[in-house]
């Protein structure tokens, strides 16, 4: 299947060695499928794991970066395509504008903002592409919790709740991702946000 999958993730390795292996083995399950990546663009952490796995198996890739981080030497400089925009808003809807799902791999505050915010348009209705998480090694746990308190509480109702698809193993999520993908019309209205 010829999509485009994002991948938000940590520009740290994080503590556990798992989180780069599987941002890796991600990028490889990614070009293995005959998709491609758009991402954040940089060359640290689990950003340049995935982006790595993608081309080590022969994938396309494109990162997208804003000026600042460019300036900054953190670009990924072997990736297929690298476009620099303005800043991180330019940075979010160009990547979400390219991308047929979303994935969250474990990361910190950034991953969190990108990933709450693909899942707050797609909630809104301003698009209607898959939002993923791949919870590794239970990453995500603590998270998922939060959010069914949440829930409880009266705050997220189960439709929006339902969005966000959760994953443990990279098999299954591009298997859920590409029923999804097939099932959406990719319907993407950046002139509402």
């Amino acid at each position: 299947m010829a999509t485009t999958l994002c991948v938000f993730c940590g520009s740290r390795k994080g503590a556990n060695p798992r989180f780069e292996k599987v941002a890796f083995e991600l990028g490889t399950a990614i070009a293995a499928q005959g998709s491609s990546l758009v991402y954040g663009g940089g060359s640290v952490g689990l950003m340049g794991a995935v982006a790595d796995g993608v081309m080590s198996a022969g994938g396309e890739v494109t990162g997208v970066i804003p000026e600042s981080l460019f300036k900054a030497e953190v670009a990924h400089q072997q990736l297929t395509s690298l476009e620099v925009v303005p800043d991180m808003h330019a940075r979010k809807a160009r990547m979400a504008s390219l991308a047929d799902a979303f994935i969250a791999l474990p990361g910190g505050i950034g991953t969190f903002e990108e990933l709450f915010e693909v899942w707050t348009w797609a909630q809104l209705g301003y698009h209607d592409k898959p939002v993923a998480l791949l919870n590794v090694d239970n990453f995500y746990d603590p998270l998922l919790g939060f959010l069914d308190h949440t829930r409880r509480q009266g705050f997220i109702h189960d439709q929006c709740r339902s969005l966000l698809r959760v994953e443990e193993e990279i098999p299954a999520l591009l298997d859920l991702l590409n029923q999804a993908i097939d099932r959406s019309g990719s319907l993407w209205a950046p002139e509402k946000i």
